[in-house]
């Protein structure tokens, strides 16, 4: 999956009992068998069911249908952004599962480095290790290790992104390693490298475009501006001017609604995804300090 086919936007939804958890899922599979930008998964920690779009309007329209033809109880919630996580910094870690109860124990050792990947490489896994070193039946394991931390990271569980991972070296034990083993320790060692590399959350750019007449062009200017908006261009189209920039879409919730008002209904908005950025430090105005707090 491309970044730019990764949902951008989440809502969650608490069904109110099972019977409703089961009648919601049936529905989410429906709509997205219909539409491959849609996705949505449970929340095993929360029960919450979250809905997965690219955009307020795909989920709105998503809402809308399950209001309008399902019947059951559910608290759905406001959008939220889907932000993604990465590391700053090359980290090695060494980590050993080791655990002996008087019976059959649970051994694994496993040694990464892994650092920051370029955007365009996603995410790699390499390994020094040559032949049967690690047996073919543990690999899985640690797959599966890293599969997971992958998709849920340390700073609040959003997706890891752009990191290579190299196995660099493993040791076992006949009897005690398993699969299994191999993927706790894979799992523990490279939410270790996370916290080591420095793990730094980003969110989504989205190249911003709007049409409206030029005595409210000022105005929506500085709301950009206001919004942490970097204003690329401002250009006279005949009477009605373009304002082209470049905001965080945690800015642009809900800013349909408020361009409506700015500019009286006389202007039109195209937003687009374009990358993604570092988060800046929160200085109390920025969103990511609650996406935090929702996610621990």
């Amino acid at each position: 999956m491309t970044s730019a086919s990764w949902p951008l936007i989440e809502i969650a939804v608490e069904p109110k009992s099972q019977a409703d958890q089961e009648k919601l899922g049936l529905a989410l599979s429906r709509l997205a068998a219909g539409d491959a930008s849609f996705r949505f998964s449970v929340d095993r920690r929360s029960g919450q069911t979250i809905l997965k779009g690219m955009d307020e309007v795909q989920l709105d329209r998503i809402v809308d249908v399950l209001r309008r033809t399902e019947t059951f109880d559910a608290t759905i919630g406001r959008p939220q952004v889907s932000y993604r996580e990465t590391l700053t910094e090359r980290a090695e870690v060494d980590y050993t599962h080791d655990e002996q109860t008087g019976g059959i124990g649970r051994f694994a050792r496993v040694r990464f480095v892994v650092e920051p990947n370029q955007p365009s490489k996603g995410f790699a896994l390499a390994s020094k290790i040559i032949g049967d070193v690690v047996p073919r039946a543990y690999r899985p394991g640690v797959e599966k290790g890293l599969d997971a931390v992958l998709g849920a990271g340390i700073l609040a569980g959003f997706p890891v992104v752009n990191i290579r991972v190299e196995l660099v070296d493993v040791a076992y034990h006949d009897i005690d390693s398993s699969a299994l083993v191999f993927e706790v320790a894979s799992r523990a060692a490279l939410r270790e490298a996370l916290r080591m590399g420095v793990s730094q959350l980003l969110e989504p750019m989205m190249s911003v475009e709007v049409v409206a007449p030029e005595e409210e062009a000022l105005l929506i200017t500085n709301d950009l501006e206001g919004r942490r908006g970097q204003i690329q261009d401002r250009v006279p189209s005949g009477r009605p001017n373009v304002v082209s920039a470049m905001v965080p879409l945690a800015e642009m919730l809900g800013y349909a609604k408020r361009l409506s008002r700015l500019a009286s209904g006389r202007a039109t908005l195209t937003m687009a995804f374009n990358h993604y950025a570092p988060v800046p430090p929160n200085d109390g105005r920025h969103p990511p300090a609650a996406a935090l707090a929702l996610r621990a």
